[in-house]
């Protein structure tokens, strides 16, 4: 797949099938969105452009006083998944507050001509541009204007939900990893670098891996207590995450990621890691003694081990 960046070269050619978003997550809904294009793209020996944005623009455009979006796929993240799909171009355009401002048409039109298009393809409530301007009535105004034909694809339903990015950070916020893996179409995961923590799992007999994540607009998800997968130095490792505030320990101000991995022993200090969320275990909890916890623990190993069987 060929990525480029705002004003980079692109190649113009009227054979192309387009569609514009965010694509945030690259999840099912998406998915739909994408594999229609690449079958009449296909049928019609068409190229297969998708154009998105970077920032994403709700964090450009947050209000004060407002958290901006959590996001569930960095931009690198977003273009691997979107190459995965079958996408032939991807052009990121850096989103401004400046840009923002641009009107939907003025856009379109500047889009079209800067990169050709016979096919044009939106999601069933995706609107885009000034105001939100561009939407299918403005597409369908525009197409016998500019040579191209819209096609609205339908929404995406799992388990009588719509599947939307929304609604998958909705989920994970709840600890609902399992749903948001339905709608994403893959475990939610997270990357991040291996820091030094207190060295408190160490001495336990526990060793633990804290993650910091490498985007500080990540979506981390509820606090608890997950059966997690990574692949560390070639191999598939499975562990335990806890993520929260450690309130049998501290005084639960900072919410932290640790991994502690049921068979691995290696040093992973300064390395990144990819952690995949494949079940929620429970919810974080304050222990009134250490054996209590260490006893808790020993139950949710026991969980894994019988989850892992179960998956493997």
């Amino acid at each position: 797949m060929t990525i480029i960046r705002d004003n980079d070269a692109v190649t113009f050619d009227e054979r192309t099938a387009i569609t514009v978003g965010t694509f945030d997550g690259v999840h099912c809904g998406h998915q739909g969105i994408l594999h229609r294009m690449r079958s009449v793209a296909d049928a019609h020996g068409e190229r297969t452009v998708v154009v998105t944005f970077d920032p994403h623009p709700q964090i450009v455009l947050a209000k004060a006083g407002r958290e901006p979006v959590e996001l569930l796929t960095t931009i690198d993240e977003r273009c691997a998944l979107l190459a995965a799909q079958g996408v032939d171009v991807t052009v990121i355009v850096t989103f401004t507050k400046e840009f923002a401002a641009t009107e939907a048409e003025t856009f379109v039109r500047e889009l079209i001509a800067r990169i050709g298009a016979r096919h044009f393809f939106i999601g069933h409530d995706h609107m885009f541009g000034k105001d939100r301007g561009g939407n299918e009535e403005l597409l369908k105004r525009l197409g016998p204007q500019l040579g191209f034909e819209l096609e609205t694809v339908g929404p995406l339903d799992c388990n009588g939900i719509t599947v939307s990015s929304t609604k998958i950070r909705q989920a994970l916020k709840g600890g609902e990893v399992e749903a948001a893996h339905r709608m994403l179409g893959r475990p939610y995961s997270i990357s991040g670098t291996v820091v030094r923590g207190d060295g408190r799992g160490a001495k336990l007999g526990i060793p633990t891996a804290n993650i910091e994540p490498s985007d500080m607009h990540r979506l981390i998800p509820g606090n608890g207590v997950y059966l997690v997968r990574s692949t560390l130095q070639g191999t598939q490792v499975w562990g335990m995450a806890n993520i929260g505030r450690r309130p049998t320990f501290t005084d639960g101000r900072t919410t932290t990621i640790e991994v502690h991995y049921l068979d691995f022993d290696g040093m992973l200090y300064d390395q990144t890691v990819t952690i995949e969320f494949m079940n929620f275990i429970r919810h974080e909890q304050r222990f009134e003694s250490i054996d209590m916890f260490l006893s808790q623990l020993r139950e949710d190993r026991m969980e894994c081990l019988e989850l892992i069987a179960s998956i493997t």
